[in-house]
């Protein structure tokens, strides 16, 4: 314990020579009141909710809709402001120890995400192991599948990632991209667009562009 306290000193410490004493003070507010409200959605959803110590930033939430729906939170995890996760039927996910999840990301879970420990995830992704069933061909409306990102995965911006994907360690995903299938580890995933500019007529005149 000892040990403990005296790294948070020193790293308390050091913050405040970096970015200023006031800064580092509502820094660690805003860390303290994340604590605090991770641990009010583990108390609403005691028997749902598996965890130590995780921060959930404003507007962050869970929604669960269903008894048998499941969450399990590592160690340290961190997750911005207004992400959304809503699990329903007897959905799991799994999030790893130090996973980091930016600003305004949603996951959406009716049967398996699991995301490995040390994943950073960048603003705005959404992830989701299902889809609806437009064609009705079954009784089920949700055609229902899993999500697995491995250890040390990076997830950029604006990323969607689709139902039976697997993502596998070490993985960069370029921001944007829209993520099905099978990923190997230590890849980049880049979806390639080519920018396509078009002259268009005008009453008055051809408009063209140029590089």
């Amino acid at each position: 314990m000892g040990n403990i306290l005296k790294k948070i000193m020193i790293t308390i410490v050091n913050e405040c020579r970096k970015r200023g004493i006031m800064i580092t003070f509502f820094m660690y507010l805003s860390h303290f009141i994340g604590i605090v409200r991770g641990t009010y959605y583990k108390f609403i959803y005691f028997k749902n909710i598996d965890s130590t110590i995780f921060a959930l930033q404003a507007n962050s939430k869970f929604e669960i809709f269903n008894k048998d729906a499941k969450v399990k939170i590592g160690k340290f995890v961190f997750i911005r402001k207004n992400a959304s996760f809503r699990l329903d039927f007897k959905g799991i996910l799994e999030i790893g120890d130090y996973v980091f999840i930016n600003d305004n990301c949603n996951i959406n879970c009716v049967k398996r995400i699991t995301i490995g420990k040390n994943t950073k995830i960048a603003p705005n992704v959404c992830i989701n192991d299902h889809d609806h069933n437009y064609k009705k061909n079954t009784s089920d409306h949700l055609i229902r599948g899993e999500v697995t990102i491995g250890d040390n995965v990076w997830i950029g911006s604006n990323v969607v990632i689709l139902r039976d994907t697997h993502i596998g360690d070490n993985v960069v995903v370029a921001a944007g991209s829209v993520v099905k299938g099978t990923v190997p580890s230590n890849t980049i995933f880049i979806n390639k667009r080519e920018t396509e500019l078009k002259p268009y007529q005008t009453k008055e005149k051809v408009v063209q562009f140029s590089g």
